[in-house]
């Protein structure tokens, strides 16, 4: 899993902390909401992982006329045989890339839930399910929301994790126009040098690693402690749901697995409380006046509740 970190990063610059919380959602078998400007790496990001983890891909650019079975897919009926077959849908993959995912009506967005939670599709009454591994990667831009349809609370619930993707630094720019200077065509992985280096076996055989990880009883209750001070919390109408604590165990157990240690300790929560929690509370409309943001709050919050020693 640390090599496939450095081999994402021959083609992605300055997102290590996107990089990162990727490979905890595959070792959590859980999703992903990316949030960026258009332009820092995001669809790439999910094409690097796809071609150094050896699997299989598929971009949905979401859009207002999307219907349902343009993702699940349907059933077709051949002429030739007089009978329906199925014809499976892009969500059919290892790494599915919902791109602008708040673009398309809540009808469509709703098509991905069952598969996302049940790693299924149901056409007609029968459940085929999907590959496995299986991730949802959806994206949504910031700063245009004129003719978008945000996810409602109960489908960002879904998404393990919530990672921002911020205009890279000065330096990793400088180095992104350098890599472009000198020939790179982020069209072609493979000229650019990324390699298979893991494959769905290493990524099971990690997944039983985590699960081995230790977490005492005073990381669970510090845990629980945070999820409900946001649930106590005057600046939030939505607190962290019980789902929500789980999510964050899972975190803190990958990246405690990640950083080579066997044992869960409260810096590993706090390191995976703001992806694991911003998009599972709501602000007040009046701390939203005064300019605070879900990440100030946690931030706070985390301050405020009592570590374990």
């Amino acid at each position: 899993m640390e090599s496939l970190r450095g081999e994402i990063g021959k083609a992605v610059v300055g997102q290590d902390a996107a990089v990162t919380g990727l490979v905890i959602a595959l070792l959590c078998r859980g999703h992903v909401l990316l949030e960026g400007v258009p332009g820092v790496a995001k669809t790439l990001l999910v094409r690097a992982l796809a071609t150094a983890l050896d699997v299989d891909t598929k971009r949905v650019q979401f859009t207002p006329d999307l219907m349902p079975s343009d993702v699940t897919g349907s059933l077709v009926y051949d002429a030739r045989t007089a009978e329906f077959s199925f014809q499976a849908g892009p969500v059919f993959t290892n790494l599915l890339l919902a791109d602008e995912i708040n673009r398309t009506p809540p009808k469509t967005q709703a098509s991905l839930l069952e598969a996302m939670e049940e790693r299924q599709v149901s056409v007609d009454g029968k459940p085929r399910p999907l590959p496995e591994p299986f991730l949802v990667a959806a994206t949504q831009n910031p700063i245009e929301y004129e003719g978008t349809y945000p996810l409602p609370e109960a489908q960002l619930d879904r998404f393990l994790l919530k990672l921002i993707l911020n205009v890279p630094g000065r330096e990793h720019e400088i180095d992104v126009l350098t890599r472009h200077a000198a020939g790179f065509d982020p069209r072609d992985l493979a000229a650019a040098g990324l390699r298979p280096v893991a494959g769905p076996g290493d990524l099971a055989a990690a997944r039983r690693a985590v699960a081995q990880v230790t977490v005492a009883p005073e990381i669970t209750g510090y845990i629980v402690d945070l999820c409900r001070a946001t649930r106590e919390s005057p600046s939030l109408a939505l607190g962290v749901s019980p789902r929500g604590a789980t999510a964050l165990l899972s975190t803190a157990r990958a990246w405690a697995w990640l950083t080579g240690r066997d044992y869960v300790t409260p810096d590993d929560v706090k390191a995976l409380a703001l992806p694991t929690l911003r998009h599972r509370v709501r602000l007040r409309p009046e701390a939203e006046m005064e300019g605070h943001t879900a990440d100030h709050v946690l931030t706070g919050l985390l301050a405020q509740v009592a570590v374990p020693r």
